[in-house]
């Protein structure tokens, strides 16, 4: 089996010197280094996590397959604090949200579905954009990468999950979704990759309508309850408003507050 050919589901099932030998492969197409793996519980197994690094850039290994991606309010058991912080900050505060926040959900998250994606490498950390938004593709193709598509970032972020966010359905919210510190946010993934960490970071995928990680601090800034500032870190948080405004006439002037994560393609 080449390693373009590795679904997530076999990936899983590999014990830890198949999936080694996978990695290195990965890493001896594009030209780079394995320089790190392990694994780690996830799901109801473990998942392997192999960082490949090419020209001084670390890119996480993402077995793909048919993978299911999104995100279903109706199935989701809102803790507590949660509905109180929804209910007393959020919808006191006179910004329109439904009274019931699965309905609220529904219209900021991605539904749940099953996709088929490609198995690939991208990149660790998100890089900051150094050119206007219609110039990016090309730019990172003369690099030999490209920009991930939708389903590629929900399916890196998640790793397979159905929480509302990568590490589970809980955000602390006696803390603040950006800036240092010490939540959950801040962990790597499930593949190894630092990700929807900072509602500030925003970033732009293959679809010119959606943004993913980040809000660009809208619901922070807005005051639009505890709660809701974190949803912006939500796996399946499509923002279609910050699309707009970096795809609009503003964005020509602030795309440098905005990331993407390249992607390289194996054979």
């Amino acid at each position: 089996m080449s390693v373009a050919d590795l679904t997530f589901e076999h990936w899983r099932a590999l014990d830890h010197e198949a999936a080694a030998r996978h990695a290195r492969e990965a890493a001896r197409q594009v030209g780079g280094q394995l320089v790190h793996f392990d694994s780690a519980p996830h799901l109801d197994g473990r998942l392997h996590r192999a960082l490949v690094e090419r020209a001084g850039q670390r890119f996480a290994l993402i077995p793909g397959g048919e993978v299911t991606v999104g995100f279903d309010p109706d199935a989701w058991q809102p803790l507590a604090e949660q509905l109180d912080s929804y209910r007393t900050e959020s919808l006191r505060g006179g910004y329109g949200f439904d009274p019931d926040p699965r309905a609220h959900l529904a219209q900021f998250l991605t539904a749940r579905r099953t996709v088929t994606v490609p198995t690939l490498l991208i990149a660790v950390e998100s890089q900051q954009l150094t050119e206007l938004p219609d110039r990016v593709p090309a730019a990172l193709a003369g690099q030999g990468l490209r920009l991930p598509s939708p389903d590629e970032w929900e399916h890196a972020c998640g790793a397979g999950v159905a929480t509302l966010f990568r590490w589970g359905d809980h955000c602390p919210l006696d803390s603040f979704p950006y800036g240092a510190g010490r939540g959950p946010q801040h962990q790597p993934n499930a593949f190894g990759l630092h990700i929807a960490y900072d509602v500030y970071q925003a970033e732009m995928t293959s679809d010119p309508a959606s943004v993913y990680g980040g809000d660009g601090g809208e619901a922070v800034c807005g005051g639009y309850g505890t709660f809701v500032q974190w949803l912006p870190l939500a796996t399946a948080n499509r923002n279609p408003a910050m699309a707009e405004f970096l795809n609009g006439p503003d964005g020509a002037d602030m795309y440098e507050e905005f990331s993407t994560r390249p992607v390289l393609e194996l054979a």
